[in-house]
């Protein structure tokens, strides 16, 4: 049976230490997803009662590594774990993209009820041009090198990219390591021991033989 961390919105204040205005927005956020969720796939189901640990919390653990970024590119939103997440928490010119036209519709409502103004892109990333490319974040999405393929047209020298990761991460880094050359470092997820944050700099694609990428943590 699947045991839940009985984690709330006081406890999320408790460990993000975010303000009462701040927890208002993420439980007007919460409650619409519930609400919507049971029509419209946006996350497992199975997830819902452990809300606040498993997508909110896992979320908002980026916003330390992102929060100096003067914009940030959110790829495959979906309900919005974690652009919305980190847009609420203050994050700065937050560009949220997803293809999927329902899910896109939640988050323009669910950005409303929370009172912040990202910009959406209802289209698949493959097709973007123009895009802040300061700092570029995905999770649950794609693997690394198939999340820096589909980065390629905004992506430059200097972007800098976090990945919300599982316990497969170092053979992703091995896998996308075979295409691009990348310094990498990684972080213990605060909501699963075997999960990483995911740091990547200086990527750019290559065509001769490497070792392996250095990550370090």
């Amino acid at each position: 049976m699947k045991q839940f961390t009985h984690y709330g919105p006081s406890d999320f204040q408790r460990d993000l230490k975010v303000s009462a205005e701040t927890l208002q927005r993420l439980e007007a956020y919460a409650a619409l997803l519930q609400t919507w969720n049971k029509t419209t796939n946006l996350v497992g189901p199975a997830t819902i009662p452990d809300l606040w640990f498993r997508h909110m919390l896992d979320s908002a653990q980026l916003y330390p590594f992102t929060q100096d970024s003067p914009s940030l590119v959110d790829l495959g939103s979906g309900a919005g774990f974690p652009g919305l997440v980190l847009a609420i928490l203050g994050q700065r010119d937050v560009h949220l993209v997803e293809s999927d036209q329902k899910k896109v519709a939640f988050l323009r409502e669910a950005a409303r009820v929370a009172g912040v103004k990202p910009t959406f892109h209802p289209a698949r990333i493959e097709s973007l041009s123009g895009l802040p490319t300061a700092l570029i974040c995905a999770r649950a999405l794609a693997p690394v090198d198939k999340l820096l393929a589909l980065s390629a047209k905004i992506a430059t020298p200097e972007t800098k990219f976090v990945f919300l990761k599982g316990q497969n991460v170092e053979v992703e880094l091995t896998e996308a390591h075979k295409i691009w050359r990348m310094e990498a470092e990684s972080h213990v997820s605060r909501t699963d021991s075997t999960g990483r944050v995911v740091i990547l700099r200086e990527v750019s694609p290559h065509d001769r033989g490497h070792t392996s990428p250095r990550l370090t943590s």
